[in-house]
C-alpha cells in the first residue's frame, strides 16, 4: 500500500519531535547534576564524556556487562585535573529505575557510610539498609540517588582529595531523593524463628545471571532464566547457636513476569542443578509447592508461589531449610 504524502510528513514530524524530546530529557538529566567547575585544586572540563551501550566496552574492558545487566542508559564522565595532584574521576550512571541504581550499590556494602541528606523516598520499606545510600573507602565514594548511581574516585587519597570527593558527592546528591529499597526486599524477614537473623551487609539486588555468578556461583549457564525483566535478591541468614559456632545459609528470591515463566525457570534449575534428584510433589497445605533435598554442601529447599521462586542453599539441617523456605512469602 502506497503511503500518502500527508502520512509521510506526519511520520517525519513525529520522529523529529520524539528525537528532540529524547535528547532534551537526556540533557535535563545531565543538567540536574550541578557539579562545580572547580573543587579545591581540581578543575573539570565544560562537558563530560558520554558513554552509552554502544561504546561502553571501549570505556571499560569487561565491566560493561555489569552495567548493561542493570538496565544502564548512559554514563557521564568528568575528569577533575590538578597540576600537582592526582586526578579525581566522577562517573554518573543514569539507570532505568532507582532499583537498578540501588542494585549497583548493593553489590558491596563495604566502606564508611556517608549521609548527604536529601528528600526521603515516598516508601515505607527502608528498614533493611536504613538510610545508607553512600559509602566511602580508600579514596572511592559509591552512591545512589534516585535512578542515578555514581562513583567519585581520587586516584591518590589525601585529606584534601577526600574532602573534594565528599564535596562532589554532596553536589551529586543535592537535587536527588534517597533511593528506596526494591519492593522485593519486603519479602525478607529480619529474623526467622528465635535465632536465624538476616545479614544486612549481605543483601544484593540484581537481574543478570552474570551478576549472580559473581555473587554466588551456580553454573556457567543461565539456569534460572534471568533477564532484564526479572528481579532478584540474594541474602544470607546467620544462626548463632553458641559462641564460636556460626551457621549460615543463602537465600535466592526471584520475581518473574508471570507464573508460567517462574515454573519454566524452576524446571530448568532442577534439571541442571539437581539432576540426580527426582522432583517432589506435595499435596499437604503446609508444604505446598515446597521441596527439600540433601546435597553436597547441605540442605537445599525451593518453593514456587505464583511468579516468585525462592531457593535456600547450604542449610545445616532439613528442619532449618523447611522453616526458612516457608518464611519466604511474597504475599505482603
Amino acid at each position: 500500500m502506497r503511503m500518502s504524502q500527508k502520512t509521510l510528513s506526519f511520520l517525519i514530524y513525529f520522529f523529529f519531535i520524539y528525537a528532540f524530546f529524547e535528547g532534551a530529557i537526556a540533557e535535563l538529566e545531565a543538567n540536574e547534576i550541578n557539579l562545580p567547575k572547580t573543587i579545591g585544586n581540581w578543575t573539570r572540563p565544560d562537558s563530560p564524556r558520554v558513554v552509552d551501550s554502544k561504546n561502553i566496552f571501549d570505556y571499560m574492558n569487561g565491566a560493561g556487562e555489569l552495567y548493561l545487566g542493570y538496565r544502564f542508559r548512559h554514563l557521564d564522565v568528568f575528569d577533575y585535573a590538578s597540576d600537582n595532584r592526582e586526578d579525581i574521576l566522577v562517573e554518573l550512571y543514569f539507570m532505568e529505575t532507582s532499583d537498578d541504581a540501588f542494585g549497583l550499590l548493593s553489590l558491596d556494602w563495604g566502606g564508611e557510610p556517608v549521609f548527604f541528606g536529601g528528600s526521603p523516598a515516598n516508601t515505607p520499606n527502608q528498614s533493611l539498609i536504613s538510610s545508607t545510600r553512600a559509602l566511602y573507602g580508600e579514596g572511592l565514594l559509591r552512591m545512589c540517588s534516585g535512578n542515578l548511581y555514581a562513583r567519585v574516585m581520587a586516584f591518590r587519597e589525601t585529606p584534601a582529595s577526600k574532602q573534594a570527593v565528599l564535596a562532589l558527592g554532596k553536589a551529586v546528591a543535592a537535587n536527588g531523593k534517597i533511593s528506596p529499597e526494591p519492593e522485593i526486599f519486603k519479602i525478607l524477614p529480619l529474623q526467622i524463628g528465635s535465632a536465624w537473623k538476616l545479614r544486612k551487609d549481605r543483601l544484593s539486588f540484581f537481574r543478570s545471571h552474570l551478576v549472580l555468578n559473581s555473587i554466588y556461583y551456580l553454573s556457567h549457564e543461565n539456569i534460572l532464566d534471568l533477564d532484564l525483566s526479572t528481579e532478584v535478591v540474594t541474602a544470607s541468614y546467620e544462626h548463632i547457636s553458641s559462641p564460636g559456632d556460626r551457621k549460615r545459609c543463602r537465600i535466592l528470591l526471584v520475581k518473574y513476569e508471570d507464573h508460567e515463566r517462574a515454573q519454566k525457570a524452576l524446571n530448568h534449575f532442577h534439571e541442571v542443578y539437581l539432576p540426580e534428584h527426582e522432583k517432589e510433589f506435595r499435596t499437604d497445605s503446609a508444604r505446598k509447592n515446597m521441596s527439600l533435598f540433601k546435597i553436597e554442601d547441605g540442605w537445599l529447599a525451593y518453593r514456587l508461589l505464583s511468579k516468585y521462586l525462592a531457593i535456600v542453599f547450604e542449610c545445616p539441617d532439613q528442619e532449618s531449610a523447611r522453616i526458612i523456605i516457608q518464611k519466604m512469602n511474597p504475599i505482603y
